[in-house]
């Protein structure tokens, strides 16, 4: 059914366990992450410079419609940006023994929640 290289198993695995569905998915990529989406999602993305209630279209690498898929399809995906918020706190911690070195650093990464409207 699909021509594909055995050594693609993460693409592969992908393929199969999306076959099964029947709603409309993409497969899209934001700040190289990539994400498996369908109408109605909501989701954490990295900071976008898009105004909160703006819409954006971000370009689909894949769309999965059943057992019919199309690589680099010619459609986008339009998502509405809810809101620009920060993640959860990371805290980093360096110790080196036996010299009395301890530094403890905390991150929180900026973050922007989208809800997809259309694919």
């Amino acid at each position: 059914m699909f021509d594909f290289e055995p050594g693609n198993t993460i693409f592969e695995t992908f393929i199969i366990n999306t076959l099964n569905t029947s709603k409309m998915q993409a497969l899209i990529e934001i700040s190289d992450k990539q994400y498996l989406v369908k109408k109605g999602d909501t989701l954490f993305v990295p900071r976008q410079q898009t105004a909160i209630g703006d819409t954006m279209e971000i370009n689909s690498m894949a769309t999965i419609d059943g057992a019919n898929t199309v690589l680099n399809p010619a459609g986008s995906v339009k998502a509405k940006v809810l809101g620009h918020v920060k993640d959860d706190k990371v805290v980093v911690f360096k110790k080196k023994r036996r010299k009395r070195y301890q530094s403890r650093n905390g991150h929180r990464q900026q973050m922007t929640q989208i809800e997809v409207v259309s694919i």
